[in-house]
Parts: C-alpha cells; sequence; structure tokens
C-alpha cells in the first residue's frame, strides 16, 4: 500500500520582516552556537548564512525571518555578539535574498604574488561588464596565491576575452569559465608532453646520442613558436637520427624529467573521476611508458621506424601534427561521451593551437607568446599541478586527494 503524497512546503512569504546579523571580531569556538541560541529563543528561521574565517578573524553573516518581535532579537543577538567581543551589525528589511542574475561565471585569478593590483585589476573588468562579485574564495596560497570569484550577471565569452587582456597587462593568470552544473562531473584533461609533462623536448634527447642536438634544437625551436610546418620539421629532424641503435630509446626514457606538479595534477584528477591523456608530437616508444606509469586512459604519438635494431631516421603513419592533436582530443572525448565543453587541454607550442582552441579550456603552460595570446587562459608558473587551481580544486582538496584522507579526519 502506497503511502499518500506529503504536501509541497509552503512558498517563503516575500513580505515576511528579515533581519540581516553581521558578526565580526575574533575566532573562538561557541561563536556560532551562542548566535544561533540567541535568534532561537523568538523562533525565527534561517534564510541564508555564510561564515568565514581569515587568519582568526571570523566574519558571519545570517539572514532570519519571519520577525515577530524585533527588539527582543536584535537586544539578544547584541548582547551575545558582545558578551564575546564581537562587532555586531544588524539590518531589517523585507523578504529572502534577491535570486542571483544568469550568466554565472567562476573567475581564477592566480599569481606569485597575487598582488592587490591584480585583484583590483579583475574586479574592474568585472565590474565594467555591468556583473557582480557574490563570493570569494582562496584556492591556495602555495605555490601561488589563488583565489576564485563567484560572478553573476557575466557574458561570459565577453569577460572572459577582456580578462585575457587583463592578464597580459598585468602577469597576472585569470580563467574564466561557467559556473554552476558546468563546473561540475566528469571531465577529459588532454595534455602535450614536451615542454609540458616533461621539461625536456625527447627528440633532442635522442639526437643527444647522435651529435646533432644543437641543430635539432634550432628547429624544434622554430616549430614552436610557429615559423615552421610541424610535420616537415619533424622529418627533417628525425632523418638526422638515421643509424642509431634502437636501445638509445631506453636511455631516454630514463632521462626524461617529469615536470614538477606532474604527477599530483594526473593523480588528483584521476582521484576525481576525470580521464586523462597525452597526446604528443614526440615519440610513442617514449610517452607509452610515461603513460603507463602515471596511470594514463588514453595516449597518441608519433612511433619511430626501427628495421634491425636501428632506427631508420623515419616515423611510421600519420604524422600527429597540430591538426592530429586536436583530431585526437576530439575522438578521446567521443570515447568518453563527453561533449567538447568538458574538455580541457593543455600546451605550451604553436603545434598545440587546434587542440587548445577544440577544448571546452585551453591552457597555455610556461607557453610561447603566440600560444598564450590565442589561449583561454595561461599558467607561468613551474607547477604543472598549478592547473588545478583553474579547474576550482583547492590546495586542501589536492592534499587529501594526496593523503586519501577527507578533509578534517
Amino acid at each position: 500500500m502506497s503511502s499518500p503524497a506529503s504536501s509541497p512546503p509552503p512558498q517563503p512569504d516575500p513580505e515576511a520582516r528579515t533581519l540581516l546579523v553581521s558578526l565580526s571580531g575574533p575566532d573562538r569556538p561557541g561563536v556560532t552556537k551562542a548566535v544561533f541560541e540567541a535568534a532561537s529563543t523568538v523562533g525565527a528561521d534561517v534564510l541564508d548564512v555564510e561564515q568565514v574565517v581569515v587568519r582568526g578573524h571570523l566574519a558571519l553573516s545570517v539572514l532570519l525571518a519571519p520577525v515577530h518581535d524585533e527588539n527582543v532579537l536584535t537586544d539578544r543577538l547584541t548582547r551575545a555578539g558582545q558578551a564575546m567581543g564581537m562587532h555586531v551589525g544588524l539590518v531589517a528589511g523585507r523578504g529572502d535574498n534577491r535570486p542571483r542574475r544568469t550568466g554565472r561565471a567562476a573567475v581564477v585569478a592566480m599569481a606569485a604574488p597575487l598582488q592587490t593590483r591584480h585583484v583590483a585589476a579583475v574586479a574592474g573588468a568585472v565590474a565594467r561588464h555591468g556583473a557582480n562579485i557574490d563570493r570569494i574564495r582562496r584556492l591556495s596560497r602555495w605555490p601561488v596565491t589563488t583565489v576564485e570569484l563567484d560572478v553573476s550577471g557575466a557574458d561570459v565569452p565577453a569577460l572572459r576575452r577582456d580578462l585575457a587582456l587583463v592578464s597580459a597587462e598585468t602577469g597576472c593568470d585569470v580563467a574564466v569559465a561557467p559556473a554552476g552544473l558546468a563546473r561540475r562531473g566528469g571531465r577529459l584533461v588532454v595534455m602535450d608532453v614536451d615542454s609540458t609533462l616533461i621539461q625536456d623536448e625527447v627528440i633532442e634527447l635522442i639526437a643527444g646520442h647522435a651529435g646533432t642536438a644543437a641543430e635539432v634544437a634550432a628547429v624544434t625551436e622554430r616549430a614552436m613558436r610557429g615559423e615552421l610546418d610541424f610535420a616537415e620539421s619533424l622529418h627533417a629532424r628525425v632523418a638526422t637520427l638515421a643509424g642509431l641503435p634502437a636501445s638509445v630509446l631506453d636511455d631516454v626514457r630514463d632521462a626524461v624529467r617529469l615536470t614538477p606538479g606532474a604527477r599530483t595534477l594526473v593523480r588528483t584528477l584521476k582521484s576525481l573521476g576525470f580521464t586523462v591523456a597525452l597526446v604528443s608530437g614526440g615519440f610513442a616508444e617514449v610517452v607509452e611508458p610515461i603513460g603507463a606509469e602515471l596511470g594514463v586512459d588514453h595516449v597518441r604519438a608519433n612511433r619511430l621506424e626501427v628495421r634491425d635494431g636501428v632506427l631508420t631516421g623515419r616515423v611510421v603513419g600519420d604524422v600527429v601534427d597540430r591538426a592530429g592533436k586536436a583530431d585526437a582530443l576530439r575522438e578521446f572525448a567521443a570515447l568518453e561521451g563527453l561533449p567538447l565543453s568538458r574538455t580541457v587541454a593543455i600546451g605550451d607550442g604553436a603545434n598545440d593551437l587546434d587542440m587548445l582552441g577544440a577544448a571546452g579550456l585551453g591552457v597555455a603552460f610556461n607557453a610561447k607568446p603566440v600560444v598564450r595570446e590565442q589561449a583561454d587562459t595561461s599558467v607561468n608558473v613551474p607547477y604543472l599541478d598549478t592547473v588545478l587551481f583553474l579547474l576550482g580544486v583547492s590546495r586542501e582538496e589536492i592534499e587529501d586527494a594526496e593523503t586519501g584522507e577527507p578533509a578534517g579526519a
């Protein structure tokens, strides 16, 4: 026998008397308890509440209704606050908070150090768009200081364009993404490898065994700046490797240095349930073992031709070039059942531009100027895990993922 359907709760009275209570002062145990106990003596309901502690200083705001005996409530709250050495502010009014406007965005500002002029410039751009900053929280203090602004009333694409200019002018890294449900759920994160996931250019390490490192490095630099066609430059560089024993690839794998924060980035992404992929203009013989070690889900890279245990100076199959990287991102997203809006691409060179443009969020990591100018946002510190802050992940959450313990455990 089915139970009778419960009736829906009554809608809030838009004309109900309200009281906004604001307390600030030194934090101590029992402040919140004292405030709510004082309010409970007149039976007021809680419409909204927010509390934050910064360096031992507490700020608490509570919206209460209905307020039937405003004088009694005011007196009891004032006494409770003053007894704890808190400043108490009280504002009477009517109705609940105004609903937030549409056009919600998460704006992340990051720098080492984050200066007051950086925050002023970001807030100024938000204000010029007629948008409002509803909430600010700190995501990290080290190795960079990162704050996230919860913004409403924004034209997100237009705000992103303006804040890209602010970032270029001030040197503060700024990312803009739609807020709400668009900020949550599964994602695909696709990374370039050379000079992004790792600190090295693999082809230069191999070329070092052939005595052509300087020649190859010069061509690589021109290709990454967008001055040369990548596929053409790759064939030219690989040709200098002809005759090397394939065993040098083992030495190169041992010599590769992960970028600081790379392990933390991948491990945290995986703990969040995200899919991680590597897409490289380098070589599968080196990239695939790195991906396997880190627990990466997908890898796409070029493959060197080997005959009789010797490199021929050619690559096998289609070159993973600028277009190939973007194609791989789309393919991996389709395999995971994710729209492109839920993809993130990270890279440093011109060869990554199509991939960065195709992704929902394109991140230029210590990139060439042409890439920083065209990416959605950039990271200009040498720690790859700072990309997590752009996704709204805090330093505390990263540390929780590292220890495997929930916050407060």
